[in-house]
């Protein structure tokens, strides 16, 4: 038998821009979205780091997180 004592996933999310809006709404709207994203983690308790947070070359946001994984222990993770 085995059992899970710790995990985490490392997700690359991108935050795409609508269609039909303006450059800078559309980045500002990606943007909002990001920080949502985030904030959901927060409420949910879900235990989270960030890697790193980059823009494309087209503008849109990229978010390298490291999360726990439905509620399993994270061990050292996230150190």
């Amino acid at each position: 038998m085995k059992r899970i004592q710790a995990a985490c996933l490392e997700q690359t999310i991108r935050f795409e821009l609508k269609d039909g809006v303006e450059p800078e709404t559309a980045r500002a709207m990606a943007l909002q979205e990001m920080e949502g994203y985030l904030e959901g983690l927060r409420q949910k308790r879900t235990a989270f780091r960030v890697v790193g947070q980059t823009v494309g070359e087209d503008g849109v946001p990229v978010l390298r997180i490291k999360r726990q994984y439905n509620q399993y222990k994270i061990g050292d993770y996230l150190d």
